[in-house]
């Protein structure tokens, strides 16, 4: 009998036992692959699918193909850009509900407090609304299984509360001021998503929208609430896109297009493969006139950049706030057959007059770089970090560019800067004055929104009864030293120290947050910004700009 050395590298001869034959076998099963991949794509892509047949058949331990290939894709796309990137078929379905518009569930805003699902508000005629769920209700069951003080994960809640629409699930909810828990059977239906967060009267003749991503429905959202603001005898308006990461390019053209007149540029987009496109305003926007004026910061990205982009270098209207985040590049959706996606980058876009928003990142194409993808999406990543270290976010003198970058408007031959995001305008640094240590711990540990919530559902009746409307509210309720007492309780369970000097200071901004978040569960998101923005500088400075008549001089 032969005895084969287990430690040997080369392996015995064909002829020796079944393991050669094994071998031989799978090898001749190997070489028609091979003669087949000659004749298919490029070197490169034939060497690839080579390997990845005779790791998959040949390797010592079984290989799972399908981790094996994900893995290799997203290796691939990390040498390339930041936002060339990979989802699995769940990720893609979790990033388009919120552009798409829609999602099919129950219908409320709820928030998880001590292990409960508390609800903030049913989604107004949704299907919960329809069946008697009221605000500050706590689900406490779904169906047949209990989700309250089990330590189930919000993920795992809300997959049990969503599912196709018309299906229908059962839910035990306990009921402030009832003795018996209630059951409600809710049929699921579709759930509005929705870009704006507020539109209101910021001041007489002066209206104000927010708008939180660029989707299906935004154009729609906004020429409503522009509507509805213009009967109230709104002439101008801020346009708010402070945190806007983006969407879809075509929302940001149609909302670029109710501000500009026929055949003005918008955007062009331009790639190695891709010639160049042009997006031109059709000229039936309903805003071509009043001022306006649109706030960003690091925050704002990519169709928030087209957007403010355009009315910017069309001396259309003035921007306020902080250089915007410099996301300047158009990803093509590439569907794959398991339901995955690559997001791949093939053109950039350009302003009106020129300019690439893109700010610089590092890539492994042309074989100078030696980091790995990973390091070159954290060095991009740090970026915001770095503009804060250079001074940048508190001073405007900080931020220099090349003259290189150096472009003119299309109609006042303002000069303004590409390169690396949109530079506003009107610089407002980051007001640092209230935040202090004592503060983001409250915020981190959800000290102020618990405070908010236990505040809300003992006191929700006498609240609606005394406060009838948001305005009566707004001018008359205050946070009063009983709220903030059991707010400092609630920060002392969560083990977090008290610093008397460090909250005297960050006071006002802690009772302005608590009262937003009151006014956000009593009515809506629209009351809450109505709160918060007094506190906002960007939105403070807008209306400086507005009535100081600083705009008349900037664009005259």
């Amino acid at each position: 009998m032969k005895h084969h050395n287990i430690n040997r590298t080369t392996p015995p001869p064909y002829g020796g036992g079944g393991w050669g034959k094994r071998l031989f076998f799978s090898l001749l099963c190997l070489i028609p692959f091979v003669l087949q991949a000659q004749n298919f794509g490029s070197p490169a892509m034939r060497k690839m699918q080579m390997a990845e047949f005779a790791i998959t058949n040949l390797y010592v331990d079984t290989v799972n193909e399908d981790k094996l290939v994900e893995k290799a894709i997203i290796e691939m796309l990390a040498q390339l850009d930041p936002h060339s990137t990979y989802s699995d078929a769940e990720e893609v379905k979790k990033m388009n509900e919120p552009l798409q518009g829609n999602f099919e569930g129950i219908g409320v805003q709820f928030q998880m407090i001590e292990d409960t699902l508390l609800i903030v508000q049913p989604v107004s005629n949704g299907p919960s609304e329809k069946v008697g769920i009221l605000a500050g209700d706590r689900i406490i069951a779904v169906n047949d299984t209990a989700i309250a003080g089990v330590k189930m994960s919000t993920e795992e809640i809300m997959s049990r509360l969503r599912g196709p629409k018309d299906s229908k699930v059962n839910l035990t909810i306990v009921r402030r001021g009832v003795k018996d828990p209630l059951v409600f059977t809710v049929k699921r239906d579709k759930i509005p998503i929705l870009s704006l967060d507020a539109a209101y009267m910021i001041q007489p003749k002066t209206g104000y929208i927010r708008i939180n991503r660029f989707g299906a429905t935004t154009v729609e959202e906004f020429v409503k609430a522009l509507k509805e603001l213009q009967k109230k005898g709104m002439k101008d308006l801020i346009l708010d896109l402070q945190g806007n990461g983006g969407g879809y390019l075509n929302a940001a053209i149609d909302l670029a297009n109710e501000f500009l007149g026929q055949k003005e540029l918008i955007v062009y987009t331009e790639g190695r493969r891709e010639q160049r496109s042009e997006f031109f305003a059709k000229g039936d926007g309903r805003f071509k006139d009043g001022r306006l004026i649109v706030l960003v910061d690091e925050f704002s990205a990519s169709a928030s950049e087209i957007v403010t982009g355009a009315i910017q270098d069309w001396d259309r209207g003035v921007v306020v706030g902080r250089r915007s985040f410099g996301k300047g590049l158009v990803q093509r959706p590439i569907e794959l057959p398991d339901g995955s996606m690559i997001r791949l980058t093939i053109a950039r876009y350009y302003t009106p007059a020129g300019r690439c928003i893109q700010r610089p990142y590092d890539s492994n194409l042309n074989g100078k770089n030696n980091q790995n993808g990973e390091a070159n999406k954290d060095k991009y990543n740090q970026d915001l970090i770095d503009r804060y270290n250079r001074g940048e976010m508190t001073s405007a003198d900080s931020i220099h560019f090349p003259d290189s970058l150096k472009v003119l408007t299309k109609k006042l031959q303002r000069t303004v800067y590409g390169g690396g995001g949109i530079m506003p305008d009107y610089f407002v640094p980051v007001d640092t004055t209230l935040y202090t240590d004592y503060h983001r711990n409250l915020v981190a540990k959800g000290v102020i929104i618990n405070t908010t919530m236990k505040f809300i559902e003992q006191n929700r009746k006498e609240l609606k009864d005394k406060y009838k409307t948001f305005e009566k509210f707004n001018e008359k309720f205050e946070i009063d030293d009983q709220i903030l007492n059991h707010m400092r309780e609630l920060a002392d369970k969560e083990k977090i120290e008290f610093n008397e000097k460090q909250y005297n200071k960050a006071l006002p901004l802690i009772k302005t947050q608590l009262k937003a978040l009151i006014a956000r569960d009593l009515w809506d998101m629209n009351e809450y910004f109505q709160v918060m923005n007094t506190t906002n500088e960007s939105v403070v400075r807008a209306l400086e700009i507005l009535n100081n008549n600083e705009y008349g001089k900037m664009l005259k």
